[in-house]
């Protein structure tokens, strides 16, 4: 999945399907008198409807479609035949997919489950035919109800990826290198300031052919929550990952305030954060020998398990994993 294809925000508009009119057949056949009132009902609307797709790890799919519209109901017809039901629209999403009303910005839904199938819009109901009108004294009604109008309306459309961890830290943290080494994932690397712009997915393989899911979430920067640097946008990201790893590299001025400042962005976004487990990893070890690395540790965050790591020379990758498959079981 490349940066330019993964979309995870995206705004719809949808419309159900009206329902069919219902019919005022009066019944005609030979020999028959006065057969009276056979006229069908007409059938629902069409639905609008949100499936779960774990196989999507994006809205890619949806960003060059903004109108979904299902189609009407049949009318009703003689020999009280029912009109057809109008086809449904079905919006595949990934998981982690959160639904808003566009003008209230209230939360409709939220997709975690895979085929999982939500009616975001109900179609509308279809018309009494006139066979439903009959009565003692009134024996031929020529009319029928109208279909009722379907529902339509502006949606958000937002992903939160599900992943069992998240890569937490500044610009330049190696988070990208060491997606790119525990996984298959290809994210971009380079040796400046916010290379990654959209997050990246990659399944770490961990013993007896077992795996976990690793996110590499965009740097945030001091003021992130105020919309510095690329803001919140991506922080959303977080709440859905179980276990949050702190990466910070070994050659920080201070390793214990930027993970205060990591800390404090997350809790201006959404306190809840700080309820996840955590872990630290101190990256580019292979810049320490014993005699710095003994000192490091003298200065490290109390309250949380730290490790060494290097994704270049793969120092502490395998202590790494097994820390986060214990934390994660």
């Amino acid at each position: 999945m490349t940066e330019g294809n993964f979309v995870d925000y995206i705004k719809i508009y949808a419309t159900s399907g009206k329902g069919g009119q219902g019919s005022t057949h009066l019944h005609r056949e030979k020999f028959v008198e006065k057969g009276g009132p056979d006229g069908g009902d007409g059938g629902r609307g069409g639905h609008i409807i949100l499936r779960g797709d774990r196989n999507l790890w994006t809205l890619f799919h949806l960003k060059f479609k903004r109108h979904f519209r299902a189609t009407q109901g049949g009318a009703g017809s003689k020999s009280r035949s029912t009109g057809a039901d109008g086809e449904d629209v079905y919006i595949d999403v990934p998981l982690g997919t959160i639904i808003r009303d566009a003008d209230t910005d209230e939360i409709i839904v939220e997709i975690t489950e895979d085929k999982k199938e939500v009616i975001l819009l109900e179609g509308g109901k279809g018309g009494l035919g006139n066979w439903n009108f009959r009565t003692a004294t009134h024996q031929t009604p020529r009319f029928a109800q109208p279909g009722i109008d379907g529902q339509e309306g502006w949606y958000r459309i937002e992903l939160k990826i599900l992943a069992d961890v998240g890569l937490v830290g500044f610009p330049n943290a190696g988070k990208s290198t060491l997606l790119s080494v525990v996984t298959a994932a290809k994210p971009k690397i380079a040796d400046y300031a916010f290379t990654t712009l959209k997050p990246n997915l990659g399944i770490v393989e961990y013993r007896n052919h077992q795996t976990f899911v690793m996110a590499d979430i965009p740097g945030i920067i001091e003021g992130a929550a105020e919309g510095k640097g690329l803001g919140h946008r991506f922080l959303r990201h977080i709440e859905r990952n179980s276990v949050l790893l702190f990466l910070i590299p070994a050659d920080s001025n201070d390793i214990c305030n930027e993970y205060e400042i990591l800390l404090n962005e997350l809790k201006k976004y959404n306190p809840e954060l700080l309820d996840k487990e955590r872990l630290l990893a101190i990256s580019k070890s292979d810049l320490l020998d014993e005699e710095l690395k003994n000192e490091i540790k003298q200065t490290l965050p109390k309250g949380i398990e730290t490790v060494f790591i290097s994704s270049v020379t793969e120092i502490g990758l395998t202590e790494l994993k097994d820390k986060l498959w214990k934390i994660l079981h």
